[in-house]
């Protein structure tokens, strides 16, 4: 049987799986369907829709929605108040319950607060989508995403720091010490 927290405020509906260490906290809602893994924090007013897929160590912060078609691997960090959409073209008169697209967040990204992500993208892995960005197509690994709509404006540890690299195309993380290689746009990091 799984070990976790729920506030008494928390509204969570049968069936919604729930992995150990998980904390979820005042005025949440979990839907039937989704799958929410360990070690994760949900903040207050958060939203899981049914068919949402959270992985382990997954930060959700306060006034966040995951609507359905939205996927979070291990170690991603949801900023306050960030959006994520699930049709491109809604409109109240209409369902089109049947297009919701797939948005997936991959391990470790950090998406700020108040950013909007444009479901069907893809966040790569230990991606940093700035806070108030809008993503509008897929974001690669390591990338630094600012603005509206977003654009790329450098590359991100693991760690979370910058990288600069340089005319070898060599970044050390000044944090972890961990060095970083960007060839042809992509950025992977020394074993």
């Amino acid at each position: 049987m799984a070990d976790f927290y729920i506030h008494e405020t928390a509204v969570v509906d049968n069936g919604a799986q729930i992995g150990n260490n998980t904390k979820v906290w005042h005025f949440c809602h979990i839907m039937p369907k989704a799958v929410i893994g360990e070690d994760c924090s949900l903040g207050q007013n958060v939203f899981v829709a049914n068919n949402v897929l959270i992985g382990n160590g997954v930060k959700v912060q306060n006034n966040v929605s995951l609507y359905e078609g939205v996927i979070c691997e291990d170690e991603v960090f949801l900023g306050p108040s960030m959006v994520f959409t699930n049709v491109i073209n809604p409109r109240a008169g209409v369902n089109r319950k049947n297009q919701y697209q797939k948005t997936i967040v991959k391990k470790g990204a950090s998406i700020g607060a108040n950013a909007t992500i444009v479901c069907g993208n893809s966040i790569g892995r230990y991606a940093f989508i700035g806070a108030g960005a809008v993503i509008v197509k897929d974001v690669p690994d390591y990338a630094l995403m600012v603005g509206n709509p977003a654009k790329q404006i450098g590359w991100m540890s693991e760690h979370g720091h910058r990288l600069n690299f340089d005319r070898e195309g060599k970044a050390p993380c000044l944090a972890s010490g961990a060095t970083y290689y960007l060839k042809n746009n992509i950025v992977t990091k020394s074993r």
